[in-house]
């Protein structure tokens, strides 16, 4: 699966997230994209990849050495070459910092996205390894939150997620692609990326633009 998901994903990292969210409504898929306000950290990076699931939740019951060893916990399941979405189920804490993303990219992890917060970001940038979240705060989880559910299910903005899906994400934002039309997804977004730069072409040669979508039925 890994030489499959690798060649896929090197395709998809070619691609942008407004082509591939097009291709997809084509298809008929909805719920596609994650909200909004879930942002990178560094604009300029683009994230694709095969996604591995976590998730978390509040406990203040648990200990400090609990919670650390749930988190290194996850950090040592994710597996290399994955995308890291998490469902922290928390929007106070940051559920990345810097250590923990010095981490997961020595272990080949092609980035993270969670629907809630980091810290270190200055450190994080530095890095150059994506990550995308919904807000910043220094306040961590150490005695304050779990880690769980590894590899299971998630659903972040009404988009459920499951480990195996496909992950692109860019300065527009999120989107998910389920496993099983990834391929066609990245083949039609191939060809419409392809179409585009012939209508560009013509267009920056001249061409009258509603010329242009007749012939090209794309704009």
């Amino acid at each position: 699966m890994l030489g499959e998901a690798m060649t896929l994903t090197d395709r998809l990292q070619d691609c942008y997230t407004g082509a591939v969210y097009d291709v997809m409504k084509g298809m008929g898929v909805s719920d596609s994209i994650l909200p909004s306000d879930i942002r990178p950290t560094d604009d300029s990076l683009t994230l694709a990849g095969q996604i591995w699931t976590c998730s978390g939740r509040i406990d203040e019951s648990a200990s400090a050495d609990e919670t650390l060893m749930a988190w290194t916990g996850l950090l040592s399941e994710a597996p290399g070459g994955s995308v890291v979405v998490c469902q922290p189920n928390d929007g106070s804490l940051a559920h990345m910092g810097e250590l923990s993303a010095e981490t997961l990219k020595l272990r080949a992890i092609r980035g993270y996205v969670v629907d809630g917060g980091c810290r270190d970001v200055d450190f994080i940038r530095r890095l150059e390894w994506p990550v995308f979240c919904r807000y910043y705060t220094p306040a961590d989880v150490v005695g304050r939150w779990l880690a769980e559910g590894l590899g299971e299910p998630i659903e972040i903005g009404g988009v459920s997620i499951n480990t195996g899906d496909y992950l692109l994400a860019d300065i527009d934002g999120v989107v998910v692609i389920p496993e099983g039309i990834a391929e066609e997804v990245v083949a039609q977004t191939e060809e419409v990326i392809n179409t585009e730069s012939a209508l560009r072409r013509d267009i920056l040669q001249g061409m009258d633009p509603q010329q242009a979508y007749r012939k090209y039925r794309l704009f």
